[in-house]
């Protein structure tokens, strides 16, 4: 057993390593001072988001960028809340700002991707911007993603996102566990022009890409009856005809700001509905980054509980946890880097303690469970 475990863990430590140095490799963007070119549709779906839709709306507002280059399309997922009004209000208070509140209509089993499939319709500019109801964007944002177009011409932006600062062990495990996301996501996009290198992580809440590009790889065709995956499915089908075109943003102007979950029951029901859709990529290579990660998880977990029973000397148990404690550590730290939120690494010790247990939880959940999204079961 032990020897397996080994075996595993080195091939899940190449595979970080190799991720870490994507990061190193990733240049920073250069943030020219140039007269924004870019003119975008900024996308947002809601439902029953009346607590955050006021902070978004704020950040929006508050961009420095030039109002007469960018729209905001709103689209109204049956909110039964307050949500719709605050977005009139907003509309009120701002008329000079080009807003549009639309309803959403629910075709398939995807309501989000049916939200985002409509407002492309309807939007009057080429490059399409979306982002999440509970996030906050920087001031910075649009320009940052200006720069990006007009240094490198690319099809889709992939750009980071994080948590918002929050106290208590919950949201700094979570923290955590959303930077080895980020750090991943990052370090494929640093490698893929490597030979084993292939980005197959982004996020929705900050994703740029064009509508005739979309439109080129019909859009969400094929994966609608999935709930999620606005973002990673699309990602699939613009790297597939876009290899060269699909760029990450490195630029700490461009990073969004979302919430952690307050409790452990939004967490696991928010990791579920992640890591359900795993099975429905594409790509080989993205199914096997995952069960190695699951893998590494579920060996820890089985040697833990030998060293428990006393089948296994601790010393051995702590051995592989070390070794996975060590390669992991250099891909969050270089992450928590780029994010200026090193602060979060004195939570590392405990929550990597807990981690493979949630992990293997987690999938064991997504194959036999089913979840919550918006006052939606799935």
């Amino acid at each position: 057993m032990i020897y397996l475990a080994f075996f595993i863990c080195l091939l899940y430590g190449f595979l970080v390593l190799y991720l870490s140095k994507g990061i190193d490799r990733l240049k920073d963007l250069e943030n020219e001072q140039h007269k924004s070119e870019t003119s975008f549709s900024i996308l947002v779906p809601f439902r029953n988001e009346e607590l955050n839709l006021p902070e978004l709306l704020e950040s929006i507002i508050a961009l420095d960028y030039p109002t007469a280059q960018y729209e905001l399309i709103l689209i109204n997922d049956a909110s039964s809340d307050a949500s719709v009004s605050i977005v009139d209000q907003f509309k009120t208070k701002h008329p000079t700002l080009n807003v549009a509140l639309i309803n959403n209509n629910e075709l398939s089993g995807s309501p989000k991707k049916d939200a985002i499939h409509k407002a492309i319709g309807l939007a009057s500019y080429d490059w399409i911007i979306t982002t999440d109801a509970d996030c906050v964007v920087p001031e910075t944002w649009l320009r940052a993603f200006d720069s990006m177009i007009t240094q490198q011409s690319p099809k889709m932006i992939v750009a980071p996102v994080s948590y918002l600062p929050k106290s208590g062990f919950l949201h700094k495990f979570q923290l955590l566990d959303f930077l080895s996301l980020q750090g991943i996501t990052m370090g494929s996009f640093g490698m893929k022009d490597k030979k084993f290198g292939h980005p197959f992580l982004c996020n929705g809440a900050n994703l740029c890409y064009t509508k005739e590009s979309f439109k080129a790889v019909d859009g969400f065709t094929g994966n609608q009856h999935i709930p999620s995956g606005d973002d990673v499915f699309l990602l699939e089908k613009m790297f597939k005809k876009f290899p060269e075109d699909i760029q990450f943003i490195k630029s700490k102007e461009a990073i969004v700001l979302t919430s952690s979950k307050d409790s452990i029951k939004g967490l696991v029901q928010q990791r579920v509905r992640w890591a359900a859709k795993t099975t429905a990529y594409d790509s080989m290579y993205t199914k096997l980054v995952g069960a190695l990660v699951f893998a590494t998880s579920l060996i820890l977990v089985i040697l833990f509980i030998l060293g428990g029973l006393g089948v296994l000397p601790w010393l051995h148990v702590g051995f592989i946890f070390l070794l996975k404690f060590h390669i992991d550590f250099v891909l969050l730290y270089k992450t928590s880097q780029f994010f200026e939120q090193q602060e979060v690494m004195k939570s590392y010790f405990f929550s990597s303690l807990l981690h493979p247990f949630y992990t293997v939880l987690i999938v064991i959940f997504s194959l036999k469970k089913s979840y919550n999204w918006k006052g939606r079961n799935y």
